[in-house]
């Protein structure tokens, strides 16, 4: 399980019984928190959309864009 930061936000979160029923079910059989499930949902979700599921990630995914967006800069250096 993740640790929990300082900064930790807390919501509230509504599902019809069916849902419930089955995410319970899943986190027993699975030996999951509803918290370890939803940790693993939300990561998942962001992974999907290709955003960054933490600090390393975003620096990452920032250096990775970085020269792209420099390149014009670096080739008139070397001339």
């Amino acid at each position: 399980m993740a640790k929990k930061p300082a900064d930790a936000r807390r919501k509230l979160v509504e599902f019809d019984a069916e849902t419930w029923q089955a995410l319970d079910l899943l986190g027993r059989e699975s030996m999951k928190t509803f918290q370890e499930l939803a940790d693993e949902a939300f990561r998942d979700l962001l992974h999907k959309h290709g955003r960054p599921t933490d600090l390393k990630a975003a620096l990452r995914q920032s250096a990775r864009s970085t020269p792209r967006a420099f390149s014009h800069v670096r080739r008139e250096r070397r001339r």
